[in-house]
């Protein structure tokens, strides 16, 4: 299994099409999918592949979607090797069928799909890999999806980690309790049988915790962030900033910390081009499994919901660090503050 495309459904697809081309380097690209009540169109990065659609009538999907929750994520398209069976299963462990399977003509090939519901707004389209296609332009910022985050209701996390299991077959990795003292949340990280796919799930621990505010600003459950692979972090953000992308600030102060943690492993020169990017740094002490580089987005839309995660995995890093898992949640906390739904 592996994530095919994501599906955005927003008020104005050109608008969005612009800003992912113009701030993220995206291509478009034409779009497969055609109807009289909504717009959609494509754009690509390497093997990334995001629709974005806007209502043309107030009968069109995204229309009812933008009633009831703030532009963001509605579906996850799920690529596997028998559409069928895939189904069969899903519904065998409860699933609720949305869409039966059809098939679609894409150039040379027939394409089986179906689709089926999940949390709150989102969906899951399951889908039939195509042959792989042409590999990655080297020009390419954007590579890879590195992992997507759901953010779900107190006291909801057992169920959803329990869902993914049955239904995609799922198995729970790394576990997080981040705690600070305004607030805290709980994170279990699911990854698909080969790996293809990473999903951690977020719930809220604390009353004021930011996965509540996402809650509540997002009228229920959701995809809070992506998180996008690049096989050089501190040039991409220097051309992102250049670019006048908006990002979370990180305290010089962090930095400083870094310097005191035993094993660093990065050069005086490269530490300070990483602090000048404001990069978050993590890596397993007493331990060759590599390096985490990691930055965030403000959140993109008009309300504190969606943001985007660009991510460089070096020596191979597996998992998600804590010390940025911390770092991020501090970073989202001094946002909440200034927005005042955090005192």
């Amino acid at each position: 299994m592996k994530i095919d495309h994501v599906h955005f459904y927003v008020e104005d697809a050109k608008v969005w099409r612009d800003w992912f081309v113009n701030y993220l380097g995206f291509t478009s690209v034409a779009s497969d999918i055609h109807s009289f009540h909504t717009y959609t169109e494509a754009v690509k990065s390497g093997v990334v592949k995001f629709l974005l659609s806007s209502p043309l009538l107030p009968t069109s999907p995204v229309a009812e979607f933008l009633r009831q929750h703030p532009p963001g994520v509605a579906d996850i398209a799920f690529a596997v090797a028998d559409v069928e069976a895939a189904i069969a299963h899903a519904e065998m462990h409860g699933a609720i069928v949305l869409q039966s399977i059809e098939e679609r003509q894409l150039g040379d090939f027939r394409q089986k799909c179906s689709k089926i519901a999940a949390w709150g707004g989102l969906t899951h389209t399951v889908i039939e890999s195509l042959p792989e296609t042409h590999p990655t332009p080297p020009h390419q910022i954007i590579t890879a999806i590195d992992h997507i985050v759901l953010n779900v209701a107190a006291g909801e996390l057992e169920h959803v980690v329990s869902w993914y299991e049955k239904i995609f077959d799922f198995q729970p990795r790394q576990s997080f309790k981040i705690q600070t003292d305004r607030s805290a949340l709980y994170s279990q990280v699911m990854v698909s049988r080969q790996g293809g796919v990473q999903l951690p799930v977020n719930e809220p621990a604390s009353k004021n915790s930011q996965i509540q505010e996402f809650l509540d600003f997002n009228r229920g459950p959701g995809i809070q962030h992506i998180a996008l692979q690049t096989v050089n972090l501190i040039d991409a953000i220097a051309k992102f900033r250049q670019r006048g992308l908006s990002l979370l600030s990180v305290p010089q102060t962090y930095y400083s910390n870094l310097q005191n943690r035993s094993g660093l492993p990065l050069s005086t020169v490269e530490l300070t081009a990483i602090a000048q990017q404001e990069i978050l740094v993590d890596w397993q002490q007493d331990s060759d499994q590599g390096v985490l580089l990691q930055i965030f987005t403000q959140p993109i839309f008009g309300q504190p919901t969606f943001f985007f995660e660009f991510i460089e995995r070096r020596c191979q890093a597996q998992g998600f660090g804590e010390g940025n898992f911390r770092a991020l949640f501090e970073a989202i906390e001094s946002e909440q503050i200034k927005r005042g739904t955090l005192h």
